[in-house]
């Protein structure tokens, strides 16, 4: 599958992950999507892009980790457009100081996780987030990290 991924930030770039691994992520959570071409747009943010955003789209008044915004064609037409993902760098940073986790290990979760979101996967019922979980778990240690569930 070809990607193509457009990153754009909002905040520095400093400590930030290169974009080859978020590139890698991103192709692990595609991974079993039948298409030939994928196109994501990723943005980075801080506290008050996400707050707004958050407040904006899930009427939640807090910075959040990772947005997702799926991309629904019009009927009869056809994209390579799957959907943006907004993560929000201060937030994943406490996230992960807080878990006990590296930066990336949990950059990589809110990629995948994200992208789960934008595949149709969500976590609303019981059942549907042990089906999600259970793919971020396998799709993470594919790519040599821990469970992220597991602190």
């Amino acid at each position: 599958m070809r990607l193509q991924l457009s990153v754009q930030y909002g905040v520095a770039r400093a400590g930030l992950p290169a974009e080859s691994a978020l590139r890698r992520w991103a192709h692990a959570a595609l991974t079993g999507l039948r298409r030939r071409r994928v196109t994501l747009g990723l943005r980075i943010v801080g506290m008050a892009e996400s707050a707004s955003l958050n407040s904006r789209f899930r009427r939640r008044r807090h910075p959040t980790n990772v947005l997702s915004f799926p991309f629904e064609a019009p009927p009869g037409t056809r994209s390579d457009l799957l959907g943006d993902l907004v993560i929000c760098a201060p937030v994943v940073r406490r996230e992960a100081r807080t878990q006990r986790k590296t930066t990336d290990a949990h950059w990589a979760h809110m990629v995948i996780h994200g992208i789960l979101h934008l595949r149709g996967y969500d976590h609303r019922k019981r059942q549907d987030a042990l089906v999600m979980e259970r793919m971020e778990i396998r799709l993470l240690k594919e790519l040599g990290y821990a469970n992220p569930y597991i602190q």
